[in-house]
């Protein structure tokens, strides 16, 4: 007998564990979105509208027996799921994969890659006729933004501005030295140490020239500017308590074998969960691989035993542009510090695009 594996959240975790299990379950991915995003070249897609329609991957496309129900998820307990329109789906097998959420224009703002595309078209616009750029956020995202507009347009004037006194402070100094060095060859103004005293009035991705002022005192004009800070976890729907306590900032508690605690049939996999502290696409997948081999497990009628261990130390790529940026990967003798032309190599040259055709493109 078939069982139904119900899957909330069709992003990176969600959607690897999707293609892992559809032959063998029946699956139902829950996504109020019409295809997997891949979120990673939001920021290049913005850049350059021509390669924007490289990120969508359509849930139809690829998941061959499972169902797709494109909704929202307002409550989940142990025997399923509720969605906003009330409906009820019941779950053999639940997994919470519903990511966190991000500023515009780093993840879409709009659930139809029609819309996605026309956001990103109209942004574009603003930001290719506005010659100062500040971007609020020197993390990665924020970084990565500037060099994606650096690479269009060199001659742009892009402000960074962090209240942080320090560029990536849990790498080491080789690697964000190594930042700062292309950072500065890029001539992108980086402000730290000082956030702005009261934000600009007009909305992030509008043209319009304002003038702001840090809390060191210093002026800043621009006609444009975007936010690259605030990840928020989407785990609103289990507020109620049904199925598990939350962490203060929303996260899952779970088990080794990413169980939510308490439970051998619900599992949390991707930014929900309560393990890595960086939120990332490639550990949101890695964790999909081990409640693939679990759930296939217990589908067998054998314990799961796949068990998922963090790295002892973080890990990065960060391109800016498709041939700049820095990176630190894991390696049998512990993390290496890689040079630009790996972080091309893994990241930078495609954003993943070649990963992502080949698991989710058409047959």
């Amino acid at each position: 007998m078939s069982r139904t594996v119900v899957i909330i959240g069709g992003g990176y975790g969600g959607s690897a564990l999707a293609k892992a299990l559809d032959p063998v379950a029946d699956v139902v991915l829950i996504d109020p979105r019409d295809a997997f995003v891949n979120s990673a070249g939001s920021l290049r897609a913005l850049t350059r509208p021509d390669w924007a329609p490289r990120m969508f991957f359509p849930y139809e496309q690829w998941l061959r027996r499972g169902t797709v129900v494109r909704e929202r998820a307002v409550s989940a307990d142990p025997g399923g799921v509720t969605l906003a329109s009330g409906r009820r789906i019941e779950a053999d097998y639940l997994v919470l994969a519903t990511g966190s959420s991000y500023a515009y224009p780093a993840k879409p703002a709009s659930d139809s890659t029609g819309e996605v595309l026309d956001d990103l078209l109209r942004t574009h616009k603003e930001l290719a006729g506005s010659e100062r750029v500040l971007i609020l956020g020197a993390g990665p995202v924020g970084l990565e933004l500037a060099g994606e507009i650096k690479e269009v347009w060199p001659h742009k004037h892009v402000t960074v501005v962090d209240p942080a006194e320090r560029l990536l402070p849990a790498f080491p100094d080789e690697m964000r030295d190594e930042l700062r060095r292309q950072l500065d060859e890029l001539d992108i103004d980086l402000r730290l140490g000082a956030g702005l005293s009261t934000p600009p009035a007009t909305g992030p991705g509008q043209a319009e020239t304002f003038t702001v002022t840090t809390t060191a005192g210093d002026e800043i004009t621009a006609d444009i500017w975007f936010r690259a800070h605030g990840v928020r976890i989407n785990s609103d729907y289990l507020a109620g308590g049904e199925l598990t306590t939350r962490t203060p900032q929303g996260h899952v508690p779970v088990t080794d074998t990413l169980n939510v605690r308490g439970y051998q049939h619900v599992y949390a996999i991707g930014d929900i969960t309560d393990v890595d502290e960086a939120k990332m696409a490639g550990y949101a997948m890695q964790h999909a691989e081990v409640v693939a081999q679990n759930i296939l497990a217990q589908l067998r009628g054998e314990q799961p035993a796949a068990a998922y261990r963090p790295l002892p130390h973080p890990m990065i790529l960060l391109p800016l542009g498709p041939r700049g940026g820095v990176g630190q990967l894991p390696t049998p003798d512990g993390p290496a510090v890689v040079p630009a032309e790996t972080v091309s190599a893994y990241k930078g040259a495609d954003l993943f695009t070649g990963r992502f055709v080949e698991q989710f493109g058409p047959a």
